[in-house]
């Protein structure tokens, strides 16, 4: 699969119904789920993020990219189909780090998140991986399994802390479709 295929898409904005409800499992490992991720792919380098759901493109289905480093500094590139998160609970002690959106543009919060995390499920084949991750990799793990069940981190925030990330982003704090210029402050000229 050459990622150079892909076509970047404008990113979803917090407010977005897409954003705000579980996505549906992937049935289908067809070509179509093979663009999806090219675009997935394209979408996230356009936008310098390390990882993103399909819903942040307004695609409601269970799937993620990420290409960031683990706590050893390791590069990690991939894709996940339907991922299951797991949190090995005795040994995932919880981190406090700066996290952000691309959903949520040029804003970031403390958010206590474990610091291990593991993602199983499938590629764009249907075959079976296993991401286990540490450092950045868990927390992005974490994120974008949270999106694809309808969470964005400012929701996991005090509720006034919230608004005023959103305030901060342009955004509103209620879930009504955008408007077009609120949708495309999202995307970052690639």
């Amino acid at each position: 699969m050459s990622l150079a295929e892909g076509v970047a898409h404008p990113i979803t904005c917090y407010g977005h119904n897409v954003l705000h409800q579980p996505c549906a499992p992937v049935t289908e490992f067809d070509e179509s789920l093979a663009a999806l991720v090219r675009d997935l792919f394209a979408s996230m380098y356009a936008s310098e993020g390390v990882g993103l759901a399909a819903n942040q493109i307004g695609v409601g289905l269970r799937v993620f990219v990420y290409d960031c480093p683990d706590a050893t500094g390791d590069h990690q590139v991939g894709h996940v189909v339907n991922p299951i998160l797991r949190i090995p609970a005795a040994l995932a002690a919880s981190v406090t780090e700066p996290e952000g959106c691309l959903s949520v543009p040029g804003q970031h919060a403390n958010l206590a998140r474990p610091g291990l995390a593991t993602v199983t499920g499938t590629d764009r084949y249907g075959h079976p991986v296993a991401i286990a991750g540490s450092g950045v990799l868990a927390r992005c793990l974490q994120h974008e399994t949270d999106h694809l069940d309808g969470i964005v981190y400012v929701d996991k925030l005090p509720a006034a802390e919230r608004t005023a990330i959103l305030a901060a982003a342009g955004l509103n704090a209620t879930y009504s479709p955008p408007s077009p210029s609120r949708t495309a402050r999202c995307r970052r000229s690639p």
